[in-house]
């Protein structure tokens, strides 16, 4: 089994806060980590979940 790749947003780069998060398919699902922490445990989400986390974040109904 290949090892995901984690992806870190474009937009953690900006600013100080070092607030990050990455993210990787994990199959048919998404995880979602701490960049600081990466050692640590994850979020497992569906692609929907995803979806619906983004278009929260974003502001879209």
């Amino acid at each position: 089994m290949t090892p995901p790749t984690w992806r870190k947003s474009s937009r953690s780069t900006q600013g100080t806060s070092g607030e990050c998060v990455e993210v990787a398919r994990l199959g048919k699902a998404i995880g979602v980590r701490d960049s600081k922490r990466p050692q640590a445990s994850h979020l497992i989400l569906t692609t929907a979940e995803f979806a619906a986390v983004l278009h929260r974040l974003k502001g879209i109904k």
